[in-house]
C-alpha cells in the first residue's frame, strides 16, 4: 500500500514536472488554448499530489502513535544493533526505528530506538 502510494506520488510528481517544462515554450508560442489546457492540468495534479502526500503521512502518524503507545522504549546500544537477530529472538515483538527513516524523522528520533510491550 505504502509503496504504490509512493509510486503514484512519482509518477504524478513527474507529469507535473514535464508539465512545467512545456510552459515556457507554450508561452512565447503564444497559444493562449493550448496555454490554458496545461494550466487546468497542473493545477489538477498538484491538488492529486496534495492529497497522496497527506494519505501517506496519516499512515505513518497512525504507526508512530501506534509505537508510542507501547509501554517500553529506549535507544539500542552499537553491541546491541551489531547483533540485532539476538535481540529480536531475546524480546519478543521488539520494533526497531532507524532515525533517518520516514517513520523516525516524523517520531523525532535522534538514535536506533527499540519499542517493545514488555521490558527489555
Amino acid at each position: 500500500m505504502k509503496e504504490q502510494i509512493q509510486a503514484e506520488i512519482k509518477m504524478l510528481s513527474d507529469k507535473l514536472d514535464a508539465l512545467t517544462r512545456k510552459e515556457p515554450l507554450l508561452l512565447e508560442s503564444g497559444d493562449a488554448e493550448k496555454l490554458g489546457e496545461l494550466l487546468k492540468e497542473k493545477e489538477k495534479l498538484v491538488i492529486e499530489l496534495e492529497r497522496l502526500r497527506g494519505a501517506r503521512e496519516e499512515k505513518l502518524s497512525k504507526e508512530a502513535q501506534k509505537l508510542k503507545q507501547l509501554p517500553f522504549n529506549r535507544a539500542i546500544t552499537k553491541k546491541e544493533q551489531a547483533n540485532m537477530g539476538a535481540l529480536k529472538k531475546s524480546v519478543r515483538g521488539l520494533i526497531v526505528v532507524h532515525p533517518m527513516t520516514a517513520l523516525g524523522r516524523e517520531m523525532g528520533l535522534t538514535e536506533v530506538t527499540g519499542f517493545a510491550k514488555a521490558a527489555f
